[in-house]
C-alpha cells in the first residue's frame, strides 16, 4: 500500500466521521422538533416541559453515539490504538444515560403533579400525590446513581479482582456493614414507609415537640417542619414512625377552634350564646358550620364556658379564635362587668 493510498483512506475516515457527527447533531434536533409538535397537542402545560427537561441529555447521548462511531472508524484505520478510549466512552455512556434517566424521572413527576394543585382550598388529595411522587423521585434518583456508580466501578479490572477476593469474607463484612449502617438503612426504609403509609403529607399541620407548624419538606432521611414563627424544625423520618404526634389535617383541612371563657355563677349564658351567633356571622374567618357555647366545667370560684367554632383550615382557625375571644371578652366587659370571676370572702362577726 502506497503513502497516497494511506492518505486517501485517512481522508475518507475523517470525512465519514465528520458526516456522522453532523448527522447525529441534525438527528437530535429533528427528533426534538417532532417531539415538541406532538406535545403541543396536549393542553396540559406539563407536557410542554418534557422536551425541555430531557432534550439536553438526549442530544448529548446522540452525539456520544456519533463520536463512538468515529472512534471505531479511527481505531480500525490504526489512527488510535489501545482500549483506554473504549473505557472512557463506556464511563461517558453511563454518565449520560444516568443523566437522561434522572431527567425522565423528573419529567414524569412534572406531568403527574401538574394535575394536582396544592393551592386550592380542598388540597388533601393534591398534597398526598405531591408527597408520594417527590419521595419516590428521590428514591429513584438514589437507585439510578447507585447502580451507575456500581457499573462504572465494575468496568475496571482491578476493582473486579478486589471484589472477587472479598467474596470469601463477604459474610463477616456484611455483618459489620449492617451494624455500622443500621441507622442509615432504617432511615431509608422509614422514608419509603412514610411515602406509602403517609402519616404526614406536604403542607400538613402538625404538633411536634410542642411546636405548631406545617410540613414543608420530606426527604428520605429527614422532615422539615416550618414553625409558625418562621423557625424550621428538622426531624429524622423515624420520628414520625416511632413517636406519637398530632396531625390536624390528616383527613381534612377543616378544624374546630376552641375558646375558653371564665365567668361568675350568676352570668346569663344564653345572652352570650345569642351574641356569639351574631359575632360569628360578622366574622370573616368562620365557615358557617359549627357554633356552640357550653358550660364545660365549674370550680368553687367560676364557671368555664367553651365556645366552639369551625374554620376551613388551621391558619384561619387561629385568626377565628383570636377574634372570637376578643369579641366575647368585650361583650362581657361592657354588658356584664359584675359577672367576671370573683373571689368571695365570708366575713364572720366576732364572738362576744
Amino acid at each position: 500500500m502506497t503513502l497516497p493510498e494511506i492518505d486517501n483512506d485517512i481522508l475518507k475516515v475523517i470525512l465519514i466521521s465528520i458526516l456522522i457527527l453532523i448527522g447525529g447533531f441534525v438527528a437530535s434536533i429533528w427528533l426534538f422538533q417532532i417531539l415538541k409538535k406532538i406535545l403541543k397537542k396536549y393542553k396540559n402545560p406539563a407536557f410542554k416541559r418534557i422536551a425541555s427537561i430531557i432534550q439536553y441529555p438526549f442530544k448529548v447521548l446522540v452525539l456520544l453515539v456519533a463520536l463512538n462511531f468515529v472512534r471505531v472508524h479511527l481505531q480500525s484505520s490504526i489512527l488510535i490504538e489501545g482500549s483506554n478510549f473504549g473505557q472512557l466512552f463506556y464511563i461517558l455512556f453511563l454518565t449520560v444515560i444516568t443523566w437522561l434517566a434522572i431527567s425522565v424521572v423528573k419529567a414524569v413527576k412534572a406531568v403527574i403533579i401538574a394535575n394536582y394543585d396544592v393551592g386550592i382550598e380542598d388540597n388533601l388529595k393534591a398534597r398526598k400525590i405531591h408527597t408520594q411522587i417527590k419521595v419516590f423521585e428521590r428514591i429513584a434518583v438514589v437507585l439510578i446513581v447507585f447502580f451507575t456508580i456500581a457499573m462504572a466501578l465494575l468496568s475496571f479490572e482491578a476493582i473486579r479482582q478486589v471484589g472477587v477476593s472479598l467474596l470469601a469474607s463477604a459474610g463477616i463484612a456484611g455483618i459489620i456493614i449492617g451494624f455500622a449502617a443500621q441507622k442509615s438503612i432504617s432511615m431509608l426504609l422509614a422514608g419509603f414507609q412514610l411515602a406509602i403509609t403517609q402519616p404526614i403529607r406536604l403542607d400538613d399541620v402538625v404538633i411536634v415537640e410542642g411546636e405548631w407548624g406545617k410540613v414543608e419538606e420530606i426527604t428520605l432521611t429527614f422532615v422539615v417542619v416550618a414553625i409558625w414563627d418562621k423557625r424550621r424544625l428538622v426531624l429524622p423520618v423515624t420520628y414520625f414512625i416511632d413517636t406519637p404526634f398530632q396531625n390536624w389535617t390528616r383527613q381534612t383541612s377543616e378544624i374546630l377552634g376552641t375558646v375558653f371563657i371564665y365567668v361568675d355563677y350568676g352570668f346569663p349564658v344564653e345572652r352570650l350564646r345569642e351574641f356569639m351567633t351574631q359575632s360569628l356571622s360578622e366574622n370573616p374567618y368562620w365557615d358557617g358550620k359549627v357554633n356552640v357555647l357550653q358550660v364545660t366545667d365549674c370550680t368553687e370560684k367560676s364557671m368555664e364556658l367553651r365556645a366552639l367554632a369551625s374554620a376551613k383550615d388551621s391558619g384561619t382557625a387561629w385568626d377565628l379564635r383570636v377574634k372570637l375571644r376578643e369579641d366575647l371578652i368585650e361583650f362581657i366587659r361592657i354588658n356584664y362587668p359584675d359577672y367576671l370571676p370573683q373571689n368571695r370572702l365570708k366575713m364572720e362577726e366576732p364572738k362576744s
